[in-house]
């Protein structure tokens, strides 16, 4: 495709992005230095239409752009524009305030949904994808200790295990020391493996204490091992306009299922990557009306989950990928300090 052609399909794009109506050639030619008469970009127009990019979606001269032309749209933003300053110190301060993991997911959903106007989207750090940074055993009664799992992700994970008051202090300071010995830094996945055979070091007397710990500690990984995915700003659907209200109620249904939200993220990308679906590229078949912009966040170059926005096809696709990408970046720099 030449680049007049091109420019005048950016030109619908953003035309309609920003009005919801069908566009002309006339508006084209008085809102955007195309340089060419209407004629012209009306016959530009017509080879658009031929090869899929545009539609009419009804007698009217006006043109919508169709899924093919958002994506050939969406492949040529040759750079993502950054955000300015002040929306970077916005991010940043509110990101900051933070207390820990639950509200750094709360506040992203919140955050990315007011900054694309869509609904946001983001996963918990999977604990499959994390490593052990440190194990805390606290003793909470004479016979009970609370055991707790602190992940390199912000996941903390804590199990109330009762010992029968058979370790002593000094029983207890061993255990901890060479359960960090053993599992500092090393993936939860691996974490049964590195235990198999602790609890034959230690005497006779507290092995069913040990382990009763050992199991605690490889029943936390397991089982929460689960993905989780917080979802904010379905409210943004109700606004977009009359040509996606037909289509909001399946993707809202759709949005409630936590099968279909995994489906969605599908593998975990690169940390800095973006991943944009557009329309029927989407693996869900109620999301098929919708376009979806992802990124994979995480700790130093190891992506540990996505966090996305979803909206209708006719989404501001440049400040979407901005945004995902720098709250991306900015969630993983705060997991890196936690």
């Amino acid at each position: 495709m030449d680049d007049r052609k091109l420019a005048v399909l950016r030109a619908i794009v953003d035309d309609y992005v920003q009005t919801n109506e069908p566009v002309g050639s006339k508006a084209l030619a008085d809102r955007h230095g195309l340089g060419v008469s209407s004629a012209t970009i009306r016959n530009d127009m017509a080879t658009l239409e031929e090869e899929g990019l545009i539609s009419a979606p009804h007698t009217s001269a006006g043109r919508i752009p169709t899924d093919k032309g958002y994506r050939l749209f969406v492949d040529k933003i040759s750079a993502v524009k950054p955000l300015s300053s002040a929306e970077k110190r916005a991010i940043h301060t509110f990101l900051d305030s933070a207390v820990d993991l639950d509200d750094v997911m709360s506040r992203t959903v919140r955050l990315l949904s007011q900054l694309t106007k869509q609904v946001a989207l983001v996963q918990y750090p999977s604990l499959g994808r994390s490593s052990v940074r440190h194990i805390e055993l606290v003793s909470v009664a004479p016979t009970r200790l609370l055991v707790i799992l602190i992940a390199d992700t912000g996941r903390i994970e804590q199990r109330t295990v009762d010992t029968g008051g058979l370790l002593t202090e000094d029983y207890m300071a061993r255990l901890r020391t060479r359960l960090n010995e053993l599992l500092d830094g090393q993936l939860l996945l691996d974490v049964p493996t590195r235990l198999s055979g602790l609890v034959e070091e230690f005497d006779s007397m507290v092995r069913p204490a040990v382990s009763a710990i050992v199991a605690t500690l490889m029943e936390s990984v397991v089982t929460q091992n689960e993905e989780r995915v917080v979802v904010g700003g379905t409210a943004n659907l109700a606004r977009v306009g009359e040509d996606f209200s037909a289509t909001a109620g399946p993707v809202l249904e759709a949005l409630e299922e936590h099968v279909v939200l995994l489906r969605l993220f599908g593998e975990v990308s690169a940390p800095d990557s973006l991943t944009v679906r557009i329309g029927a590229e989407n693996p869900v078949e109620e999301l098929r009306s919708a376009s979806m912009v992802s990124a994979g966040y995480g700790v130093g170059d190891q992506a540990v989950a996505q966090l996305a926005v979803l909206g209708p096809t006719r989404m501001d696709y440049a400040n979407s990928m901005a945004s995902v990408r720098a709250v991306a970046r900015y969630v993983g720099h705060i997991l890196m300090e936690q």
